[in-house]
């Protein structure tokens, strides 16, 4: 018998690759919930700042008046309360590195991508540290399906969600090929794989209304760095 599912709500953003990612997650479960979108690089409406009050980002994710932030930690809750199409490995091994490479995503890739994107006197030298971390998710995927092995995974979500769909917008904005496929083969031909599944095809930001929010991300950073 199916989990009794109610009382689901997400508070996330179009353009953020952080509730994007969960919406996939809940996709595949098959989860259904109640969606809410704020422009919260905008302004915060009083419902963000009542639930997530520390950091006043997006995603919030409530379920049964239980509130939980952070991506990692809503897909992980997501996986163990709806148990049907895992998202994690079973592996205890497994389950460890999917969850550090995850981390290297979000912590290190997207440091040194958003770099890339407002640094333009060191352009290339950020290109080249951005490529060089990217090499080693060419070098994970190489050999298989998906990062979780022969079905879409937590690694999956988190790394689509940052990097094809979300940072590569805004190296094209900026005329950069950050990912070219002569330089990665293996992770295009994993990209190209991921467009091919409709939860996935569902929660990806069009692309020309992406590169522009992207490009407004990295004006603003570059005019507050003129005036720290």
């Amino acid at each position: 018998m199916a989990e009794k599912e109610e009382d689901v709500k997400l508070i996330g953003s179009w353009a953020s690759p952080f509730s994007r990612r969960v919406e996939m997650a809940l996709k595949l479960k098959g989860v259904p919930y109640d969606y809410s979108d704020e422009d919260y690089l905008v302004t915060k409406s009083p419902l963000l700042l009542q639930l997530n009050p520390i950091y006043k980002k997006v995603p919030v994710f409530v379920h049964k008046g239980k509130v939980l932030l952070e991506s990692h930690l809503i897909l992980e809750y997501i996986d163990q309360t709806w148990t049907r199409n895992p998202i994690l490995p079973q592996d205890p091994y497994d389950k460890a590195m999917a969850r550090f490479w995850a981390k290297f995503v979000d912590e290190q890739v997207t440091v040194i991508g958003f770099r890339s994107l407002v640094k333009s006197e060191e352009t290339d030298v950020a290109i080249k540290e951005a490529q060089e971390l990217i090499t080693y998710l060419e070098k994970e995927i190489t050999g298989k399906m998906f990062f979780g092995g022969e079905t879409i995974g937590f690694l999956d979500m988190v790394v689509a969600s940052m990097i094809p769909f979300c940072l590569a917008r805004g190296w094209e904005g900026m005329g950069i090929n950050m990912i070219p496929e002569e330089k990665f083969p293996e992770l295009n031909r994993w990209i190209e794989k991921m467009k091919e599944i409709e939860i996935v095809r569902e929660c990806i930001p069009n692309r020309e209304k992406n590169i522009e929010h992207m490009m407004k991300i990295v004006g603003r950073i570059k005019a507050a760095s003129k005036t720290a």
